[in-house]
């Protein structure tokens, strides 16, 4: 049987997700592009960006976890987003050192990877539960 509410709420978290990627990525290129930062500083600054924007997103539209207090919730979001933010340095690091894509696609593949095994799950059972 398939759960619809359950469905909705992960299809809304992509979407969440989808939005916070476009925020991370235009800020990672102007940062790297426009700005010359090295690209592990410009992938931290737009994945910053990124994460404030999918928590409002999160928080108020996917798990409508408005009744839970903030302030844990933003605790909790920035233990999470702390291994984000690490996983997705360590991400395009090794496939920029290793197999010379170019920066942006590092950053799609390292983003692509992490959000299927990894955003989701913890935002659901850790974050906004």
């Amino acid at each position: 049987m398939i759960n619809f509410k359950i469905m909705f709420t992960y299809v809304r978290a992509q979407a969440a997700a989808i939005i916070g990627s476009i925020a991370d990525f235009l800020v990672s290129i102007i940062f790297v592009h426009v700005f010359h930062c090295w690209y592990i500083q410009g992938n931290a600054g737009g994945n910053i960006i990124g994460s404030v924007v999918q928590f409002i997103l999160s928080r108020n539209w996917v798990f409508k976890a408005t009744n839970v207090n903030v302030y844990l919730q933003i605790v909790k979001y920035v233990l999470f987003w702390s291994g984000n933010i690490l996983l997705q340095a360590a991400g395009v690091y090794f496939f920029m050192h290793y197999f010379h894509p170019g920066f942006i696609l590092s950053k799609i593949i390292t983003s692509v990877i992490i959000g299927l095994s990894y955003n989701y799950l913890i935002q659901k059972k850790f974050v906004f539960a």
